[in-house]
């Protein structure tokens, strides 16, 4: 039986302007899975009302407070609940020791799942997890209705060179949670700081960065595990299942693929999934929804003050009307 606790943060005589600012997240819940509780946010209808249960997987450094600014636009899709659980070794989960990887992720989010009763939901991942959704829908696929991967997860090449691509991709993840800060709010700047975020900072940005710091010893840092960044980084692009999980996704799943025209850095010139490999996918995947959102870079499609979390609402309310009921009552 798992408890979920309700945040009173909206009152009777509250503006319609204040309440589309409040945080979305107004229910959470701890989930029991090996090792402790895997800490999850809430947002929509409460999942045995919900018609529709959508999964949300955030990236492999990032927090459940990814998915702030898409719950808030997806609160126009009735009869929704947005699971956006904080990964294993992030967030509020950090603590939760090992097993770590892919295979872990997958087995803590079907626990998710469980514990609200949902049979099957609508799965969505940004970046890193988008491969994550991929090998649920992979391994699980009868709880996986839709599956909508973002601006990641199609399948990669075999690395001509393996050492090398694990340390470029383990460097550039890991990198982030080595560097300290002086105090909390010189952590802040160091994101509002950040090329991406330079025209869409908003209270969904600030609270994304304030949400994962800890600060001791009179420094701030990011919370999350080394250890699980990278392990989760080396299997993403070195272990088979899961790079190339898609392809295992049944042909008749629905499946939409997301592309942000702007990279990391907003720089246009290196997008996270490069054209020639999303017109590679399209040729082989015909049966899959491709869509390119411009002006976009690989944060502001999912957070900030960004037309992108009303695009990816609206592909998850596309993605959920094929859903129907799948709450199981408990």
């Amino acid at each position: 039986m798992v408890s979920i606790h309700r945040r009173d943060n909206v009152h009777e005589n509250e503006t319609s302007s204040a309440a589309a600012e409040r945080d979305p997240f107004d229910q959470r819940l701890e989930v029991m899975v090996a090792g402790g509780a895997l800490h999850v946010a809430l947002a929509g209808t409460p999942p045995h009302e919900a018609e529709t249960i959508v999964l949300a997987i955030h990236g492999v450094t990032a927090s459940l407070m990814t998915w702030r600014s898409v719950a808030r636009q997806l609160a126009a899709c009735e009869s929704t609940c947005l699971l956006a659980p904080d990964l294993r070794g992030r967030g509020r989960s950090a603590t939760l020791p090992a097993p770590y990887g892919i295979a872990a992720h997958v087995e803590d989010l079907i626990a998710v799942l469980d514990s609200v009763g949902a049979e099957r939901a609508v799965v969505v991942g940004h970046s890193m997890g988008a491969y994550v959704a991929a090998r649920l829908a992979a391994e699980h696929p009868q709880r996986v209705a839709a599956l909508v991967l973002l601006d990641a997860g199609l399948p990669l090449p075999a690395p001509r060179d393996p050492e090398e691509l694990l340390r470029a991709a383990v460097n550039s993840a890991v990198m982030r949670l080595e560097i300290t800060f002086p105090s909390a709010e010189d952590y802040v700047a160091g994101w509002r700081a950040h090329p991406a975020f330079s025209e869409a900072w908003d209270d969904d940005v600030d609270a994304y960065a304030r949400y994962d710091l800890v600060e001791d010893h009179n420094t701030a840092r990011c919370v999350a595990s080394p250890a699980a960044v990278h392990l989760d980084s080396a299997e993403m692009v070195l272990d088979d299942r899961t790079r190339l999980a898609l392809d295992r996704v049944s042909p008749h799943m629905p499946v939409h693929v997301l592309r942000a025209e702007r990279g990391l850095f907003d720089d246009p010139d290196n997008p996270v999934i490069p054209a020639e490999q999303l017109d590679a996918f399209s040729a082989s995947h015909p049966e899959a929804r491709v869509e390119e959102i411009a002006d976009v870079n690989h944060y502001t499609m999912v957070m900030g003050n960004s037309h992108g979390p009303a695009r990816v609402a609206a592909a998850i309310c596309a993605a959920g009307g094929t859903c129907g009921r799948r709450v199981v009552a408990r």
